[in-house]
Formats: C-alpha cells, sequence, structure tokens
C-alpha cells in the first residue's frame, strides 16, 4: 500500500497537463479503495493496445499514459524502420482528439512523421490509411463498443492489421523502461505541423476509400429497384457521414437516421451500452417504424467497425445475432458470385473460432475452405496479407466474427462496418426483391442445415480482486476440466494457452497450429461445444455455447442446460 501511495503523490505533484485529473486527484484524497484503484496496476499494453477508465493514474487513459505508450512505441519504431511514419485517427468518444494529439506530438518529437485525420474516423479507414500511404503504424484513439467511461488505444502494422504479438512485446519492454514523467518527449502540435511534421490526411484517401467499398457491390441498381426502406443509427459515433455516404452511392431513396443518435457525442446519452449486439441501441430506431415503417434498422458502434441489425419480420422488428448476418452473408455472396460467374476457383472464408459452424455448412456447398482463427480480427487481416503475398488475394471472399464484425476486400485490414453496411443493405434489397425478408432467409438456412444456436454469456469482474478472481477461474477450468455439460460428455478439449488439443474419448493429443491464446473448449456431440476465455479489453470472462438439434427449441434448451452447468463450473 505503500507503493501506492508514493505512487499518488508523485501523481499529484506532477500530473499537471490536464486540469481534469488534478481535480480527480485532489477529490480521491483520503479514499483508499478509489486510490488503489487507479494505481494498483498500470494499464497493460497488449497487441490490442491499451483501453480502460479515462481518469487519473498508471490504471486509467489520460495523457500521461497514451504518452507513456507512444514514446515506447517510437522508441520501437525508430529501432525497427529507417524512417517510421504514423497514421493517427480517433473517435467520438470523450477525450479521443486529446489523447490523439498528445500521441502526435510524442511521435513528432521523437523524429517520426505522423499523418493525422483532422477529423473522427471509423477504424477501418485508419486502417487503410495505414497501407496506403505506407507508413510503419498506426494509432486510433477509441474503446469500440465500451460504456463512455472507457478510452482506449489500438496499435496497428504496417499491413493495416493490428500488431503483432512479437511487436507488442518489444513495444512493451519499451514502454516498461519509461518513466512516465521524465523520459517522454513532447511536441506542441502546431508547432509539429509547422515543421512539417505532422500532415493532415487529406479528402482523397476517403473518397478511394469509398471506392474500394463500392467495388465489392454484385449488383449496382437492386437497391434502388428493390423499394428498400432503411433506418439508420451511428450511435453518436464516426459512422454518420462514411454509411451515409455509402448509402448513397447504393441509390437508396428510403432511408432515415435516428436524429437523437446522429451526431457524435462520446457521452452516449441514449444508449450507456452502445454495442450493436443490445437490443437498447434500437430503441429509437423502432420508434421511428411508427411513421416509416422501415424493412431494415442498421446500427453501428462509435467507431464504426461492428454493425448489428433488427429486421422486420411479420409486423415486428427482430434482431439478428452476428453469427447470423455473418452466415447470411456467406450464402449471399457465396451463391450470387457463382450464379454471377466471379465466384474464384478455391474462395476462401475467414472466421475466428468462436464463430458458428454453420459457416462452414454454408461454404461448403459452394466448395469454399474455411480458416479458422483465434478472437481477434487482426489474425483475419494476418491471412489476407498471407493470400496478398501469395498473389491469391481474389480467393479471398469474406473474413467475419459473431461479434458483428465483416470485412469484404482486402482495402483494410480490420473489421469494416462501412463496407459490412454496404453488403446488408444490398443482401437485404435483393432478397426483397425475391419476396423475403432477412428472418425467412435466415430460416431457409436453418432448415437446409440444421438448427445452431449460438449464445454468448459475460460475467465482469471489476477492480484488482476481479482480475485475480479470474485468474483463478481459468486455471481451476484448465486443472479440472468437467466431464460433461447439459448430460452430454465432453469428447475433446482444446487448450491453446498450451497449444494441445486432447481427445477425451480416444486419448490422443494433438497439437494445436495457432498462436498461444488463454482459451479452453469443450466439444461436445453433433457439433455443440463450450469455450470459455477471459477478455483481452475488458474485466470479463467470456463463454461461447454452440448448441445443434434438429429443431429450434430442442436446441435452445440444449444451449440453456450447458450455459447452466458452465456456470457450476465457474463458480458464478
Amino acid at each position: 500500500m505503500n507503493n501506492i501511495h508514493r505512487l499518488y503523490e508523485l501523481w499529484q505533484k506532477n500530473a499537471v497537463l490536464d486540469s481534469d485529473l488534478t481535480d480527480e486527484l485532489n477529490a480521491i484524497s483520503g479514499d483508499e479503495e478509489a486510490i488503489l484503484d487507479r494505481f494498483y496496476k498500470t494499464l497493460e499494453f497488449g497487441t490490442g493496445g491499451l483501453r480502460g477508465v479515462i481518469g487519473a493514474g498508471t490504471n486509467r487513459m489520460n495523457v500521461y499514459t497514451v504518452a507513456q505508450a507512444t514514446q515506447g512505441l517510437a522508441n520501437y519504431l525508430n529501432e525497427a524502420f529507417d524512417e517510421p511514419s504514423v497514421a493517427i485517427g480517433y473517435d467520438s468518444r470523450i477525450k479521443s482528439d486529446v489523447f490523439a494529439k498528445e500521441a502526435a506530438g510524442v511521435l513528432a518529437a521523437n523524429g517520426i512523421k505522423v499523418y493525422f485525420f483532422p477529423h473522427l474516423v471509423p477504424t477501418p479507414m485508419l486502417s487503410f490509411a495505414v497501407r496506403r500511404l505506407g507508413c510503419s503504424s498506426g494509432i486510433v484513439i477509441t474503446a469500440s463498443h465500451n460504456p463512455s467511461k472507457y478510452n482506449g488505444y489500438k496499435c496497428y502494422a504496417p499491413d493495416g492489421y493490428q500488431m503483432t504479438d512479437e511487436a507488442a512485446a518489444r513495444t512493451l519492454e519499451y514502454i516498461n523502461n519509461i518513466d512516465i514523467f521524465n523520459d517522454v518527449k513532447r511536441m506542441d502540435f502546431e508547432d509539429a505541423l509547422a515543421e512539417d511534421m505532422i500532415d493532415y490526411i487529406e479528402g482523397w484517401l476517403l473518397n478511394e476509400f469509398y471506392d474500394h467499398c463500392d467495388s465489392q457491390r454484385l449488383d449496382k441498381d437492386i437497391c434502388k429497384k428493390s423499394g428498400l426502406k432503411v433506418i439508420y443509427t451511428p450511435l453518436n459515433g464516426t459512422g454518420n457521414r462514411p454509411v451515409r455516404t455509402m448509402l448513397g452511392r447504393l441509390g437508396l431513396d428510403e432511408v432515415r437516421i435516428v436524429p437523437e443518435q446522429e451526431n457524435p457525442d462520446g457521452n452516449f446519452p441514449t444508449c450507456p451500452f452502445p454495442n450493436p449486439e443490445i437490443d437498447q441501441v434500437f430503441e429509437l430506431a423502432i420508434e421511428m417504424t411508427k411513421d416509416f415503417p422501415a424493412d431494415l434498422l442498421l446500427a453501428t458502434d462509435p467507431d464504426c467497425d461492428r454493425v448489428g441489425i433488427a429486421v422486420r419480420h411479420a409486423g415486428e422488428y427482430k434482431l439478428m445475432t452476428g453469427n447470423e448476418v455473418g452466415v447470411m452473408l456467406c450464402e449471399y455472396v457465396l451463391s450470387r458470385r457463382k450464379a454471377l460467374g466471379t465466384l474464384p476457383e478455391k474462395p476462401i472464408v475467414i472466421k475466428s473460432f468462436v464463430t458458428t459452424d454453420l459457416a462452414q455448412a454454408v461454404a461448403d456447398k459452394y466448395g469454399a475452405e474455411v480458416k479458422n482463427t483465434l478472437t481477434g480480427f487482426k489474425y483475419i487481416g494476418e491471412i489476407i496479407s498471407q493470400l496478398d503475398d501469395a498473389g491469391e488475394a481474389d480467393r479471398y471472399i469474406l473474413g467475419m466474427e459473431e461479434s458483428y464484425g465483416y470485412l469484404f476486400g482486402s482495402h483494410a485490414r480490420d473489421k469494416d462496418a462501412v463496407v459490412a453496411s454496404t453488403m446488408i443493405v444490398e443482401m437485404a434489397a435483393y432478397y426483397k426483391s425475391l419476396g423475403k425478408d432477412l428472418v425467412e432467409v435466415m430460416e431457409d438456412i436453418y432448415t437446409e442445415h440444421g438448427m445452431y444456436i449460438n449464445t454468448l454469456s459475460n460475467f465482469s469482474f471489476e477492480g484488482a480482486s476481479g482480475m485475480e478472481r479470474m485468474k483463478q477461474m481459468m486455471d481451476d477450468m484448465r486443472t479440472n476440466p468437467p466431464k460433461e455439460f447439459a448430460g452430454l460428455e465432453v469428447i475433446g478439449v482444446s487448450d491453446y494457452l498450451t497449444s494441445v488439443a486432447h481427445n477425451t474419448v480416444t486419448g490422443e493429443t494433438s497439437a494445436i497450429d495457432l498462436p498461444k491464446s488463454n482459451v479452453l473448449q469443450y466439444k461436445l456431440p453433433n457439433n455443440s461445444c463450450a469455450i470459455v476465455r477471459p477478455s483481452g479489453t475488458e474485466p470479463k470472462i467470456k463463454v461461447y455455447i454452440t448448441a445443434c438439434a434438429a429443431d429450434r427449441e430442442k436446441a435452445t434448451a440444449l444451449a440453456d442446460n450447458i450455459i447452466s452447468d458452465m456456470k457450476k463450473a465457474l463458480g458464478v
């Protein structure tokens, strides 16, 4: 505790760049729990960069933790590249612009050229800019779909996907040797602009990005002919201009925007959890349907890399899951490209291994290969880059994650809700022209391939004690693996941390050819399974359930029973 107090006093003395930090530090004087929470650890820098609550302390997102991370990045880049450069973008969150300019000033002070977006942009646009401008790295200030008290700092590799494990580890080594108040080089943002160390990214790059999104379309006239009606909400984030630009290119006449969620606002006043996975984000859009009976409701998260939809079916609006949308996109693009004669030989669909295996069944129908990766879109981006390097980029059809992340095309190497929104709307228009809504399309897929119920449960554990509890849970599950779930025998256990898959029926083991990750997978008969892992960006344990059965009722009951047994195994 004495070390904690010394840190607190050090920050009281030195944290003078932001008056909000000074006020916060003074306000918590004498509050042992508040001081501990801010200083018991340092925000962890990993392949996803940083993410945390905005505020004062080593365990918070603030100008000092951002500057320390950026100094570490600068040291790494100056070691690894002859003339490094970095593209920087930011979203609508509280202090995103402040943190972005702080990072730019630190890089400039270290002799690193910065290309800076002059306004907020979606994360995939930053990914595109890194590759298009030939940068050594990229930074985007965002906390994706987290509540407003959070912000984050994502780092990118030259190929446009998030930083690799090796590069992140080397950057972390530098960060750990930096005194947060004495070792950081800084340059005023305006001075760096004047000295040409910072250049603003111009509009031509945005137009190229839109052109790449436009190139993925399969039918240039279907949206206008279909009469599809759409309500879109950017959830007070970065998607407003980019998604609306693409909706305009689609030629849609019937589009409405949720006015309360149209403009950037990091407080997210009408949706405290701005996550398109949650029903609540569609409430205002559904209210608008009383006067405008839209066929499709579209919502993008604050940094516009995820997109969720609700579909009008039998007079009601049904929220579709990320798995369902991914499977429908897979069916739509593979079937249409086959019909149009544009499907390449040996097409490839890439998905995270927690994403539904129903995608495998759909891909098999069209002779497409499915590549499974660890959770994290950077792994999908790496495979796209490998295909590109081998001259086989045309084989890539779609990348998808169950968490509402999709990518068409190789212009970006991160999930892209701009191009995904474009293709979802085109898909809905196409099926409307056939007299079907997307709920009916999904039911057709289930009828053809069987019912797959995929669920995700999150269990939150805040603070120092929460982190320790999550570690203990994973240790217990690893050393004492459950023998059954819902009365079904566990027939296989895959430990992605040890890279070993164990067949519990035969006793055989095999190697897992993926990077190490703290994930446990329990395989059950008939393609059902349970997967558990700690979140890489939030203080949560995530449990993914796949339940397969002949019909929805049986599959739903099975999913409920599996998660019930998983909760018992975890002790939650």
